[in-house]
């Protein structure tokens, strides 16, 4: 019998701002777990520090709260060390993209079966408002009173140059459309990363602007064309859906092929073995 998404929530109550639309995918992400019978004992979600990173928190799985920036290495590790378990990684645009942003290629490029969702509100909310990675350019804030001089860091072409396995945009209030796309990051065999507009309404509540501007991508986008995907990151009018997705073999699986092929032996065997080799060395 399917989990009811109640079954997934906490007895800790969130504690973000009234409007906020972190709570938008917290409720997603209740009815993706529930939708895809997940058991709390065997899911993971990891975070960083900021607003969205309290996320493991409110959820009923094992959670790791974790430092600044450093969601991705520690899933990594969780997922690397029990293959077994469903693995999320939460977190805000800061988090993942400035401290964080040098984990993220690697992620992409090891193909880790995880699932990276960032809660972009293009501000540093804990923080009371800095400009952060995706900040719009002239954006005023306590950081930038004179409007940021900075250019926006393009998250979706990051993450197809980086070759990410799956790559989607969603939002906060398209609740069935991003709980649909979490799913499908979730399903996927590989490093799925889904970036969900979520405004932060306390610092830039831009919540009625992105109603107005977010569209679906066109129907006829083939998320396969890394090329096409690639263009369409370049110049997006804030679409909604799955840029990119490309089948190949996740770290876990290519780790199970070396072992597959190692030659049988002790652990015995293996120390005479290295005891030879240095002394041949020597």
């Amino acid at each position: 019998m399917p989990k009811d998404a109640k079954e997934f929530k906490s007895d800790l109550k969130p504690i973000w701002c009234p409007g906020c639309g972190d709570f938008g995918v917290l409720a997603a992400a209740y009815r993706a777990f529930a939708e895809l019978d997940l058991d709390p004992d065997r899911t993971v979600v990891v975070s960083g520090i900021g607003c969205s990173s309290r996320f493991p928190g409110f959820v009923t799985t094992y959670g790791y709260h974790g430092v600044h920036g450093r969601a991705l290495p520690t899933a990594m590790g969780v997922k690397m060390a029990n293959p077994e378990l469903e693995v999320i990684a939460v977190g805000g645009d800061g988090d993942g993209f400035a401290i964080g942003g040098g984990h993220f290629p690697h992620a992409a490029r090891r193909n880790i079966d995880i699932t990276y969702v960032i809660m972009n509100n293009e501000t540093y909310g804990l923080t009371k408002g800095q400009v952060s990675p995706t900040s719009r350019h002239d954006q005023k804030s306590p950081s930038s009173p004179f409007g940021n001089q900075e250019e926006p860091l393009n998250t979706m072409a990051t993450a197809i140059a980086a070759d990410a396995s799956f790559v989607a945009r969603g939002a906060s209030f398209r609740a069935k459309e991003l709980t649909e796309l979490i799913i499908a990051g979730m399903t996927n065999p590989g490093f799925s990363f889904i970036d969900a507009y979520s405004p932060c309404t306390a610092f830039n509540n831009n919540t009625q602007i992105w109603k107005n501007d977010v569209v679906q991508l066109d129907e006829n986008h083939d998320p396969t064309d890394r090329a096409a995907a690639f263009a369409q990151a370049l110049d997006d009018p804030m679409s909604l859906g799955i840029f990119y997705k490309h089948e190949k073999p996740t770290m876990v699986e290519q780790f199970q092929a070396l072992k597959d092929a190692a030659t049988p032996g002790t652990v015995e065997e293996l120390i005479d073995s290295y005891s030879l080799n240095v002394k041949i060395a020597s």
